[in-house]
């Protein structure tokens, strides 16, 4: 098992940014890896003749690293060890553990021969006071756990053998976890995957969430993580969540509903996606989707019973796979139904995706070729399945999903 899996995407992005007079923000989940890229960019830093002493790496999950210290005497400490006329890499990992951790990421980034890179996993970290602060001097690079092609990687599964079952090893990335160390996990048998998602997800919902927000009505809270959960794919509302709720006996007033679904997106467990009128082409403010980080949190999340299909779960690992090509994503609604994702590619063109599972029948083929054929216009769209043989039709690419997901263009 390959415990260091080259993230070759997100460290071009770093690379690209580079002594530019910007600092580096990676944000993510818990354990998607935020520290492992730093540690392999060091390394590459190293490679490529930089100094050890022209390196500075702290890891501010570690007690010691700030317990009883404030972000000034942190500053001092880091400045005392700039090497002079030099070129100073600063990786402080998990920075939203100190407080005012805003002033000193500021106070590097000021001083001369300094380059500054950050992460953190919540969304805490560019909240309006940091943004204002550092505004127009940041860039952020978004980290997610393993794409379905790191993660053959790191099974060191030989992509290029056309006759591997993509099907089943699908299955073992959907059912297990994407999360890297939970992949390495994987030897020591599914019991071990399970209690590290247990432990991930308990420190997430228990210490960046109701902690941070003071959440005292734990079970609403777990409830609509569960039921969102259980949902994903499907258009939902604070509101719908709500009657939901109040039909089980539980009364959670739809505003409330509303911020705790806040709270998950910044805490990057769940992404939405808000609809978009194709014919408009504006944006919709209701009936958003939600798509889980890792499916392998349904583990934890819905159990045994997952209730939701395959064909969702496809989805949500195609939505992913979007965000990491750089895309902005949005569901598509028409007249005539809806369309799974309107995307608008980093080069600002548009594209359209369907998903399904299989396509095998006639009313399978009416429903997915036809949500893309009522669109009017001449972007580029794509229908992606698990099917083997694929048939394009009125213009639409009709793609095998597993191709689509091991190719890192289309």
């Amino acid at each position: 098992m390959a415990s260091f899996t080259n993230r070759a995407e997100y460290l071009r992005k770093l690379f690209s940014y580079k002594d530019k007079d910007l600092i580096k923000v990676v944000s993510g989940l818990r354990r998607s890896g935020k520290s492992t890229l730093f540690e392999l960019y060091k390394g590459e830093l190293l490679k490529s003749g930089i100094g050890k002493r022209q390196i500075q790496f702290y890891n501010f999950e570690l007690p010691e690293n700030y317990l009883n210290k404030t972000w000034d005497s942190i500053y001092f400490d880091i400045k005392k060890k700039l090497q002079v006329d030099k070129a100073n890499y600063v990786f402080l990992d998990e920075v939203q553990n100190i407080p005012l951790f805003e002033k000193l990421v500021d106070g590097l980034f000021a001083t001369p021969n300094v380059d500054v890179y950050i992460t953190g996993s919540n969304a805490f970290l560019l909240s309006n006071e940091l943004a204002t602060l550092l505004s127009g001097r940041y860039i952020e690079i978004s980290i997610l756990p393993f794409s379905f092609k790191e993660y053959l990687m790191a099974r060191t599964i030989n992509v290029s053998n056309n006759y591997l079952n993509y099907e089943a090893l699908f299955f073992d990335y959907v059912n297990e976890t994407s999360l890297p160390k939970g992949v390495e996990l994987r030897e020591s048998g599914f019991d071990k995957i399970y209690e590290y998602l247990n432990a991930i997800y308990t420190t997430i919902i228990q210490k960046d969430i109701t902690q941070r927000y003071q959440i005292t009505d734990k079970r609403a809270f777990e409830n609509i993580v569960k039921f969102v959960a259980s949902n994903i794919g499907s258009a939902l509302s604070p509101s719908n969540i709500s009657k939901t709720l109040k039909q089980d006996g539980q009364t959670v007033h739809h505003n409330t509903v509303e911020n705790y679904l806040e709270h998950l997106v910044a805490s990057f467990v769940f992404y939405k996606v808000n609809r978009f009128d194709i014919k408009g082409k504006k944006q919709l403010v209701t009936q958003e989707k939600y798509y889980l980080v890792d499916p392998g949190l349904l583990n934890i999340l819905v159990g045994k019973e997952r209730t939701t299909d395959r064909g969702h779960i496809l989805e949500n690992v195609v939505y992913l796979e979007l965000l990491r090509r750089g895309y902005k994503i949005w569901v598509g609604a028409n007249r005539a139904g809806e369309v799974d994702f309107v995307c608008k590619t980093p080069a600002g063109g548009i594209e359209y995706y369907q998903v399904a599972w299989q396509v095998t029948d006639e009313n399978t083929n009416k429903r997915e070729f036809g949500a893309l054929e009522k669109i009017a216009d001449n972007y580029p769209k794509f229908l992606l399945s698990t099917d083997s043989f694929t048939q394009d039709r009125s213009g639409i690419q009709h793609l095998n999903v597993f191709n689509w997901l091991l190719k890192s263009d289309k």
